[in-house]
């Protein structure tokens, strides 16, 4: 069955499920609701029968309503849930039809610095990030974009190809967990506020003042709420001034604790049950089974534990009600969840953020998952120690399959350089970002575009959209030059670099530009670097025959046709014949002589 069909098949699915909920869901709320007054009716009926039977039906009557309210709330999550998995199978189907604009786009990543990302689009609107990220929160999101922009050592490139492979085969898992964390808004900020409060020193259970008052206070508080019915009010007052000069001592660091927490409440309920949706599943890959271990060590659900410190907070953040005052002046409310967070925190301080790290590990695996499972046709490439990269039906991964050519691509990576000529628009730039592009995901562990794949641990470094820097006051020209001087220190330091270089030194006259690119060659040759360079300087082909096989022409021609352009794509051996830039400004209506 093709991925349309079953991303479509589920959508219904779900949707119809979904809808079923609602129905019962509306159902028992009618049944709710002659539930709660025939419940009424009866108790005063009782109550006017016997003073025991309506005490006794009061208490059954209310476990009753609390176990029904929560059966009918269990009634719309499950409605929400598979509505969730109905709108996630749409945004899938959506995906292949080529409509990505429903997934986060990473856009807070773009760093116009960084070696490569910038120039092939890893982030941004369009980009291979919002094609491939099926994140959900900000931590899953946050190492995706890592994981693309940082390479990994061979090692943990197969095990990620091994977790993402075991992934790719738990379609319902995976969706259940996206689905889970579906409405799930949560920000970096929240949580480093609250891996803060895990280092800040305890105010009330290392303090016995505080330790104390919260058992007696409330005992002296009580006693002058009884007394209130028995003496005059201004002396049974006055049994709740210790509450009030406890509470005022301590207000400021109740505030503080509280102002970092606060957030967390909701963001950590949602973790809490992704995290319990991981350690219900059983797992086969090294990398999958060791996350999964972090969550067990020393016999801790981590799931029920993060739930608990959710629910504390709950509890904390019923301060902001109006009749908290209450609460406080009678059982020291503030003091007692305080309390309860910092004994929450001496026993697992060291857990939560070890917890977070497997949560955000598998929230990042998912995506490489997904990619594999709506790419069959795509192969994970080998990771060898020669250097030499070999590619068959390279392809760029953002181009639908059905108008991308895909090319054939080896050359050795240490020493060597394409030079790609040819006329505007024959393909240049795309296939350098082709390599590139699968460059990159084959050393994050990921399927590549392509039919084999082959190649050593390479630093990727592009230069192919420099811009002006007014705030640096730098031309785009001076920009280029800084860029390909990180290029060059980076080859002398023997990184290992595989650089893709499109048209340099544009931003000079001809003659300048020619002479410049010949010194870059040699220079980027003798350093031992390897990589592509496209360009219109077709004079820099007779480098070929002087490095003596270090240097190779290729090019990508264009056919001009009763004045129509026909581009193919295809990569060839040989310096570009063909010129195209007067017949694109003919068909642009700009008049050209037909002899020019």
């Amino acid at each position: 069955m093709q991925l349309k069909e079953v991303y479509l098949r589920r959508k219904i699915e779900f949707q119809e499920k979904s809808e079923e909920q609602s129905s019962k869901y509306n159902k028992f709320s009618i049944v709710r609701l002659i539930y709660f007054l025939g419940g009424i009716f009866l108790l005063i009926f009782l109550f006017q029968q016997s003073l025991l039977f309506g005490s006794l039906a009061t208490l059954l009557f209310i476990i009753g309503s609390a176990y029904f309210i929560r059966w009918h709330g269990d009634i719309k999550k499950l409605q929400n849930h598979y509505a969730h998995l109905s709108t996630i199978n749409d945004m899938e189907l959506k995906g292949q039809q080529n409509n990505f604009s429903q997934f986060h786009n990473g856009h807070e990543f773009i760093d116009v610095n960084h070696p490569y990302s910038y120039d092939l689009d890893i982030f941004g609107e369009h980009s291979f990030f919002q094609y491939c990220n099926r994140t959900v929160t900000s931590l899953g999101r946050s190492t995706l974009a890592q994981i693309f922009s940082q390479a990994t050592k061979t090692k943990n490139i197969l095990l990620r190809q091994e977790a993402a492979s075991e992934l790719s085969t738990k379609l319902e898992w995976r969706q259940n967990f996206q689905a889970i964390g579906f409405e799930l808004t949560d920000h970096s900020a929240h949580i480093d506020i609250l891996k803060k409060w895990l280092s800040d020193e305890p105010i009330i259970i290392n303090n016995k003042v505080n330790n104390w008052s919260r058992f007696i206070i409330p005992i002296i508080s009580c006693i002058g709420l009884v007394l209130a019915f028995y003496i005059p009010l201004v002396l049974a007052l006055l049994f709740f001034i210790p509450a009030m000069i406890v509470l005022k001592l301590n207000v400021e660091k109740i505030n503080e604790t509280h102002l970092r927490t606060t957030h967390s409440e909701k963001i950590l309920n949602r973790y809490a049950a992704l995290i319990e949706h991981i350690e219900k599943e059983d797992f086969d890959s090294t990398l999958l089974r060791q996350f999964k271990a972090r969550l067990e060590e020393k016999d801790v659900d981590a799931s029920k534990k993060i739930k608990r410190l959710s629910y504390i907070i709950s509890q904390l953040n019923v301060r902001y009600n109006v009749f908290a005052i209450l609460l406080n002046l009678i059982g020291l409310w503030d003091l007692q969840w305080v309390a309860k967070l910092e004994y929450w925190k001496e026993q697992h301080k060291n857990n939560l953020p070890e917890w977070f790290e497997v949560l955000r590990d598998f929230d990042a695996l998912i995506s490489l998952g997904t990619l594999d499972y709506n790419h069959p046709d795509w192969v994970y490439p080998i990771i060898h120690e020669v250097n030499e990269l070999q590619g068959k039906g390279l392809g760029h991964p953002l181009i639908e399959a059905d108008s991308r050519v895909d090319n054939d691509f080896s050359m050795p990576t240490n020493a060597h350089i394409k030079l790609v000529t040819g006329s505007n628009m024959a393909g240049k730039s795309t296939f350098l970002r082709t390599v590139a592009i699968n460059i990159t995901l084959a050393l994050a562990g990921t399927k590549v575009c392509a039919k084999e794949f082959r190649l050593p641990q390479l630093a990727v470094y592009t230069s192919m959209r420099t811009t002006d820097a007014l705030h640096e006051s730098t031309s785009s020209f001076y920009a280029e030059l800084k860029r390909l001087k990180i290029i060059l220190d980076a080859v002398d330091r023997k990184e290992q670099v595989y650089f893709l270089l499109d048209e340099i030194l544009k931003g000079t006259n001809s003659k300048d530009r020619h002479t410049g690119s010949k010194a870059l060659i040699e220079q980027l040759i003798v350093s031992g670097g390897a990589g592509i360079i496209a360009t219109h300087d077709l004079d820099l082909h007779v480098l070929e025959d002087k490095y003596d096989g270090k240097l190779e022409n290729l090019c990508m021609e264009v056919e001009v046709v009763d004045d129509q352009l026909d581009f193919d794509y295809k990569l060839k051996k040989g310096v570009s014949q063909s010129f195209n830039a007067t017949t694109l400004m003919r068909n642009m209506g700009i008049k050209i002589a037909k002899n020019l």
